[in-house]
């Protein structure tokens, strides 16, 4: 059993631990001279830091309080063949116990040894202090016999919608799926967080943090820190885990924002409180109204104000994002060919709207602008790869090489959504066309703008244009990334 998980039911209680061997290495015969004292022969072959759970406990908390109980178990065991801590500390323990119960006997009154054992017992300190940070925070830092560092985060207690928890591994599926477009903001000030990281921290954290911005993508982030980036997706996604940061979509003034349907919006919360003494002059309550419906930053921008205003807006949408108070919306192009006269119905071979869509509620189509061009639309994101891309058509109209390749762009489509794209007018200019059959696989509802942007390095313009000339047979819905949804719930 040492050296492996440890579990047992009894009645409405599971324990969990990680039983662990002490092999104690042979005593070393110490000169007259020395000053260090004398090591006696150990008497504990084995111990087991246990936690006691309910019976119905989730099976991700027990793995996690397992981990927790191995951590703890591999610094005492280093501390125990360094110096002996344990076998110390156990008979401060023991001989405290035995005290209460001789005295118990005298007196005949029952006493607890624990209140007696934590004054005098660093290790019993240690092991409440990781209980109460369990049950209140979720994150435990110790140094066990004030040398070794034992970190641990409970990410039930970190990342919670409404009042359920986020399982782990729906946190670590969307971990794994962070982009480069994406962004990364820190739920704490710069100094903050930099005062809580540990001596011996990497410091390429350090850098990432100093260098960290919301109006970077992690692209351009691994850039300014001159970090690899898939060492910045590391460290990302570390302090995701820790609750210290959240994925988001970079700044701009094309990104729409609405309130979120868990926000707090009571006239006197803590939160219009510190939003209040954060951006005097302005209250949250009227903040929020202004999202009650989607809108994106660009229309607050007003030429007549002065830049100080402006940078004070970003700053009020920094801090609401960090306090889950707004969500952003994100467009979504779904490919809808209007059915046939001949077939009023939906054929049995033909897969159902919600299946092509990917089996996600949309919010209802709505108007894109197609206007000019504003100033973030000139920012367009390099992939790193574009081997995930369709192939590249080669320029010089409508040679017989690209009518081949847009045919076979198009041949995943049926006989009748391949004659209503060809018959609409923008299909008859041979660019629109190829444009159109090598995004096709885009219009199916999963993918959102920026992504299309970033692996096919175009920009916002070139995409709403196109989805402007093709929109009798596309329809554009917003709503969430479901990527970083999990991410923008409120906070408790």
């Amino acid at each position: 059993m040492c050296g492996k998980k440890f579990e047992l039911k009894i009645d409405n209680v599971r324990f969990v631990g990680h039983p662990t061997l002490l092999q104690h290495p042979p005593i070393i015969q110490v000169s007259k001279t020395d000053p260090s004292p004398k090591r006696e022969m150990p008497t504990m072959i084995l111990f087991n830091v246990v936690f006691a759970l309910r019976a119905n406990a989730d099976p991700s908390v027990i793995s996690c309080m397992h981990n927790l109980s191995r951590r703890i178990a591999i610094a005492l065991q280093h501390e125990e063949r360094r110096c002996q801590y344990l076998t110390r500390e156990a008979k401060l323990m023991l001989a405290v116990q035995d005290e209460i119960t001789t005295m118990t006997e005298t007196d005949g009154s029952p006493q607890s040894p624990f209140r007696q054992i934590l004054p005098k017992c660093k290790l019993a300190r240690d092991l409440k202090e990781a209980y109460d940070s369990l049950c209140t925070t979720g994150v435990v830092r110790l140094h066990i016999n004030n040398w070794l560092e034992v970190s641990f985060c409970l990410p039930h207690k970190i990342h919670r919608i409404g009042g359920n928890h986020i399982p782990p591994e729906a946190l670590e599926h969307s971990l794994k799926a962070i982009r480069p477009y994406h962004a990364l903001l820190l739920l704490e000030s710069e100094k903050a967080l930099l005062s809580q990281l540990p001596l011996d921290c990497s410091p390429a954290m350090v850098r990432l943090i100093k260098t960290c911005s919301a109006v970077k993508n992690l692209q351009q982030l691994a850039q300014d820190a001159d970090l690899a980036l898939l060492q910045i997706f590391q460290i990302a996604a570390h302090l995701v885990y820790w609750g210290k940061a959240i994925i988001i979509y970079p700044l701009c003034e094309n990104n729409v924002y609405m309130l979120s349907p868990h926000a707090n919006i009571c006239l006197y919360s803590p939160l219009a409180e510190q939003f209040a003494q954060q951006f005097p002059g302005h209250d949250l309550p009227s903040m929020l109204a202004k999202f009650s419906l989607p809108v994106s930053l660009a229309e607050f921008r007003n030429p007549l104000e002065a830049p100080a205003q402006e940078a004070q807006l970003i700053q009020m949408v920094v801090w609401m994002l960090q306090r889950r108070l707004l969500i952003q919306l994100h467009t979504y192009v779904c490919l809808l060919v209007p059915p046939s006269e001949d077939e009023p119905g939906l054929r049995d071979e033909d897969p159902p709207l919600a299946t092509r869509v990917g089996g996600r509620s949309l919010s209802t189509p709505s108007a894109l602008s197609f206007g000019s061009p504003t100033s973030s639309d000139d920012m367009t994101l390099t992939s790193p790869s574009m081997d995930n891309s369709s192939a590249e058509l080669l320029p010089g109209g409508d040679s017989p090489l690209n009518k081949r390749m847009t045919e076979t762009l198009l041949a995943s489509l049926s006989e009748h959504e391949r004659q209503v794209i060809l018959n609409i007018p923008a299909a008859q200019n041979p660019e629109d066309l190829r444009m159109f059959a090598r995004l096709l696989h885009y219009f199916r509802g999963h993918h959102h703008l920026e992504e299309i942007m970033y692996n096919e390095n175009m920009r916002r313009s070139q995409l709403k244009t196109l989805f402007d000339k093709f929109r009798s047979v596309l329809v554009v819905t917003n709503h969430e990334d479901p990527i970083i949804s999990i991410f923008q719930s409120p906070m408790e």
